[in-house]
């Protein structure tokens, strides 16, 4: 049945093609994208003597671009599922989990200013969309994840010959309704709303600035997001929440920079504060610093290293916990996600101290590896309430990246966690008798043709 529709865009898409040629351009791109991965302790360590896990998840998409005067419009289709998590004869999907296809982006790009003028454009982007901005740690499509993000949103986009301006907007309902605006955020499933597992936003409106400038690109951005308030019953011994009238409402802004300040040598540095109060109306001021530095040797060979501290812990009824909104996690905090990545660790705030290498003999081939010390940033307490270090761990990870064609990629990786007491206790991840050495392995394919 999808094979059958992915068939229908496609024969549909083509007969335009024809007749928009003269006066418009159609693109077609398609993916299959798969991921075959030995779990044995990631997201958080497995208990000692749990059996490690083997699947081999898949994403298919077909996207169709549209661009002509002042108009673009953009269309992905995707379908995202584990092998096997249907019966090979099935003619429908059993439960809605199971559903994996999807309408992943749909949106249109007006251009409000005529593209006769050069020095600078005006236009509107609305409908569902990626949203990506600077290096993806707090807004990104989280692209590793095989179903990704996206927004339903509307952005008002400004770009001169140095300064670009988006503003965007968004409001969340579950259906149509004839009163009232309540939302229920709980996230259906086991799809984290952010980073950190929490709830889905009901609105959000934000300004992202940037200027580009000889050495590199510096960036400023103001992001309130808010949630629908509610307070929580017992029925049957079970905590149900009620949603309430009005919002909580939380601030984040901050700047980022980057760009070859010395020779040779990419300096990253950004700094984020938050405030307001959280997805479960608790007050909150938090923060994030990081600082990296790549130094490209030769043509072969990059090395440098980084810290990122993230701020954690309450004092009182005030929390300390920073939450990185909607970005990639799983390019910054370790490849296994035990941070940041729907895996929470008690908001306990991070240290990270990393080391990274790059080595690419050949144009096809490139081979990187890192290596990530990470620390708790605030107390941790075992079950007596006794003070634990706030080491954490270490990690190890080494990716191999062949692309055997501008259309076929393969892509192999490796991690190792060296897990320590602190990171398995009742505060943080609250694992009983943890294996200590932790393993993850994939093998990724993606076939990506373009028509």
């Amino acid at each position: 049945m999808r094979s059958f529709v992915f068939f229908r865009i496609v024969c549909i898409l083509s007969l335009l093609l024809p007749c928009t040629y003269a006066v418009a351009q159609l693109s077609l791109v398609a993916q299959l994208r798969t991921r075959s991965e030995l779990r044995d302790g990631q997201g958080a360590p497995l208990p000692a003597g749990a059996d490690a896990a083997f699947f081999t998840s898949q994403r298919t998409r077909l996207s169709a671009g549209y661009n002509m005067y002042r108009l673009k419009l953009g269309i992905m289709v995707q379908d995202t599922r584990v092998w096997g998590q249907d019966v090979s004869t099935i003619n429908k999907s059993t439960t809605g989990d199971n559903n994996g296809l999807m309408l992943h982006e749909a949106w249109a790009e007006i251009r409000l200013t005529d593209t006769s003028h050069k020095k600078s454009t005006l236009s509107l982007k609305i409908g569902r969309q990626e949203l990506v901005y600077d290096d993806q740690r707090l807004i990104g499509n989280l692209d590793w994840l095989q179903q990704a993000r996206r927004h339903d949103a509307a952005v008002l986009q400004f770009s001169g010959a140095a300064w670009k301006l988006h503003a965007g907007f968004a409001f969340n309902q579950n259906r149509e309704k004839a009163s009232g605006t309540l939302y229920d955020q709980t996230p259906p499933g086991n799809y984290p709303g952010n980073t950190n597992g929490g709830s889905t936003y009901k609105s959000f409106e934000y300004l992202h600035a940037s200027r580009s400038y000889q050495q590199g690109n510096i960036s400023f951005l103001f992001f309130s997001d808010r949630f629908n308030k509610f307070h929580t019953i017992t029925e049957n011994d079970i905590p149900v929440k009620i949603w309430d009238k009005g919002n909580w409402n939380r601030i984040t802004t901050g700047v980022y920079v980057t760009g070859e300040y010395i020779n040779n040598t990419q300096v990253t540095a950004a700094a984020y504060y938050q405030a307001g109060k959280t997805a479960t109306g608790q007050q909150l001021s938090a923060g994030l610093l990081s600082l990296q530095a790549m130094h490209t040797l030769n043509e072969q060979v990059a090395a440098g290293g980084g810290a990122d501290y993230t701020t954690g812990g309450r004092s009182g009824t005030v929390s300390h916990a920073f939450d990185p909104l909607y970005g990639t996690p799983h390019k910054f905090w370790g490849l296994m996600d035990y941070f940041y990545a729907g895996s929470g660790f008690g908001g306990k705030g991070l240290q990270d101290y990393y080391i990274k290498t790059k080595y690419k003999p050949s144009e096809k081939l490139q081979v990187t590896a890192d290596i990530h010390r990470f620390f708790s940033a605030s107390t941790v307490r075992d079950a007596s309430m006794n003070k634990l270090s706030r080491y954490f761990g270490t990690e190890i990870d080494v990716v191999c990246n062949y692309t055997l064609t501008k259309m076929i990629g393969f892509e192999a990786g490796y991690s190792h966690f060296f897990s320590s007491a602190s990171l398995s206790s009742p505060e943080v991840k609250n694992i009983t008798t943890p294996q200590k050495n932790n393993n993850w392995a994939y093998l990724m394919i993606n076939v990506r043709p373009a028509f």
